[in-house]
């Protein structure tokens, strides 16, 4: 998969995992884990990403003596879940176009 899509993808989806709840590194690494394999130094680069394009907001909270950065979605973050739907049905559309003239030619 082209490294440009698939970064856009991940970016998509962490803000999909935060998207109903506020939460930190290792949750949402183990959120996403049923549907897409993600690390947390994978991970960390791509909240940076997203709270510097002002898609998310990070605020830290103790816990167990130690500093836990909560990640909340912004109007942004959801504005770009929102948009990437509605990319989804272009791509599904064209998906099915190549598949139903590909599958004529075999």
């Amino acid at each position: 998969m082209d490294n440009q899509i698939k970064r856009g993808l991940l970016d998509v989806c962490v803000l999909a995992a935060i998207k109903n709840e506020d939460s930190y590194g290792y949750q949402i690494v183990k959120d996403m884990k049923p549907y897409v394999e993600i690390s947390e130094s994978t991970l960390y680069p791509i909240l940076r990403r997203l709270e510097a394009a002002e898609c998310l907001s990070v605020r830290s909270v103790e816990h167990n003596g130690r500093l836990r950065k909560y990640y909340h979605i912004l109007p942004p973050g959801l504005e770009r879940i929102r948009q990437f739907t509605a990319d989804w049905r272009e791509i599904e559309s064209i998906y099915q176009f190549i598949m139903r003239e590909g599958g004529e030619h075999e």
